[in-house]
């Protein structure tokens, strides 16, 4: 039963009412076609008012709100150059050691080697799937009697649109005095009790890659804690250059700005912005019913009263002992192409298996909606299991790895509808032996 319609993971679309050809038009009349103009003005005007907006739900600990208010954002190329500068910000360097997640995307990981210093993995707790609390502090204390220094800041990421246990991690940030920088990239309109997450750390990282909440085509944003930290941030973003008559240059700088262009696809963005997270947690919601009585398969979900979820991904658990037609399939042929990135670039030519991938089963079910015609995506693969990360120390629980060789996610964008969420779930039934 091929579809002729394929179903993709997630991909942002328009707006209905074409309010980002409205930027963009004005954009080109005003000749403001450079990484600066009034359209990046205004969409850091938009994305600060955003995430400065309470959601009112009752919580009595969210009274001094005066670290909120301040915030200040810089829109950049995208949401690893964020982190990038958000380390650059926080004074990381050569020789410093930072405490990151190790169950997410390398662009949470990547940027702590670009300034030259070291990522130390942390494994994930079970109920979010996000950095483990007491592992994080493990770390902490194993760090300083090892190296005699604290490390220099904590990278938290929020998988999956997933938000953590944020008030356990940023207890133990102010008890050892460590900055925290939010990857947010997915969790654009996740809040943790009524506050957009991207807020409670030193720094917060957005990503408005195509596949993302919202869209500028490619890009990211950095949230700062203040409007001094703003400047320096959008400096650096620019080349950091000096005030003289003639380029000065005395920092490393970097090209970094949002253009003015695609700025003015964010600004219709944010136009629909509530509309996709709306739509993201339907799509959840349509799921978690319809996987709620198969046995065998777990629905990701969040903690209710405590979090709200923007369910960037739907992510399901198969047990390892669900079987799958055509299981003996799974790992026969190498992947050609790159699996859950339409504009992804391969390196052909290594082996059928690694030391840590899906289980049989969860392969199986991955190729069975391919063909058809439906997009499904392993789990991102947990960084203290790259090789290019085998020599970093990790602080290791055996969660991530384990929810990596069970979990799938399936189509969640604002393309979606009911009726594919209907046909995604009777197929996934129909291949369960």
């Amino acid at each position: 039963m091929t579809q002729n319609k394929t179903i993709h993971l997630c991909i942002a679309h328009m707006s209905e009412t074409g309010e980002e050809m409205k930027y963009i038009n004005r954009a080109f009349d005003e000749h403001w076609v450079a990484p600066l103009g009034p359209n990046v003005d205004g969409f850091e005007e938009d994305l600060r008012k955003y995430v400065t907006q309470i959601k009112d739900e009752g919580h009595t600990d969210l009274t001094d709100l005066t670290d909120l208010t301040s915030k200040e954002v810089v829109a950049l190329s995208s949401g690893t150059a964020a982190v990038h500068l958000g380390l650059v910000a926080l004074g990381v360097g050569v020789g410093d050691e930072v405490l990151v997640q190790s169950f997410t995307f390398c662009a949470s990981t990547n940027p702590i080697r670009y300034v030259g210093a070291t990522p130390i993995m942390i494994d994930s707790e079970k109920d979010t799937w996000n950095m483990d609390p007491d592992l994080l502090e493990t770390a902490i204390k194993d760090r300083i009697e090892k190296t005699g220094k604290k490390p220099k800041a904590i990278v938290l990421v929020y998988l999956y649109g997933m938000p953590a246990k944020i008030d356990e991690i940023m207890a133990i940030a102010h008890k050892y005095d460590i900055p925290v920088l939010e990857d947010a990239a997915e969790a654009f309109g996740s809040r943790y009790k009524g506050r957009i997450v991207g807020t409670f750390g030193d720094y917060g990282v957005m990503s408005f890659n195509g596949n993302k909440m919202i869209t500028t085509s490619g890009g990211g944003a950095l949230i700062c804690p203040n409007k001094e930290a703003r400047e320096k941030v959008k400096w650096y973003s620019m080349q950091a250059r000096e005030a003289y008559p003639y380029y000065q240059h005395e920092s490393i700088g970097y090209n970094y700005r949002m253009s003015n262009i695609c700025a003015g696809i964010g600004r219709g963005q944010m136009t629909i912005a509530n509309d996709h997270v709306a739509h993201h947690r339907h799509i959840a919601a349509l799921y978690e019913e319809a996987f709620r009585d198969v046995k065998g398969i777990t629905f990701h979900k969040e903690l209710e009263g405590i979090m709200e979820s923007n369910y960037w991904l739907s992510v399901i658990l198969l047990d390892e002992d669900l079987r799958i037609k055509h299981e003996e399939r799974a790992y026969q042929k190498a992947e050609e192409r790159a699996v859950g990135g339409a504009a992804g670039v391969v390196r052909q030519g290594g082996p059928l298996h690694t030391d840590c991938e899906p289980d049989t089963n969860v392969e199986a079910l991955r190729l069975a909606l391919q063909a058809e015609n439906i997009e499904s995506r392993p789990l991102w693969k947990p960084m203290h299991k790259q090789p290019v990360y085998r020599d970093a120390p990790a602080y290791v629980n055996g969660v991530s790895e384990g929810i990596f060789k069970r979990g799938l996610c399936l189509p969640s964008g604002p393309m979606v509808t009911d009726d594919d969420v209907r046909l995604i779930v009777d197929i996934i039934k129909k291949n369960i032996i």
